[in-house]
C-alpha cells in the first residue's frame, strides 16, 4: 500500500472539484462532490500505475506546495 497526495481545487465555471496527483502522468479527474472526487482519483491513480511498468521510484516525487505573495 502506498499513499499519494492530491491537489484539489474548486472550478466555479463548471461547479466541479478538480483533483490532480502530482508526479503521476495522467492522474487527474473531476467530480461534483469531494467523496466522488476521492473515488475517482483512486480509480484513475490505480489505472495510471497499472499502465506504468517501471519502478515507482522512477516517477517524479511530489515535494509540496508553496505560497507566493504578489501584488494584484
Amino acid at each position: 500500500m502506498k499513499t499519494f497526495s492530491a491537489y484539489v481545487e474548486w472550478d466555479p465555471d463548471t461547479n466541479l472539484y478538480v483533483g490532480i496527483v502530482p508526479g503521476i502522468p495522467g492522474a487527474h479527474t473531476q467530480a461534483a462532490t469531494l467523496d466522488e472526487l476521492q473515488r475517482n482519483l483512486r480509480e484513475v491513480l490505480e489505472l495510471c500505475l497499472e499502465e506504468y511498468k517501471g519502478s515507482l521510484e522512477d516517477l517524479p516525487h511530489f515535494v509540496g506546495l508553496q505560497q507566493i505573495e504578489v501584488a494584484v
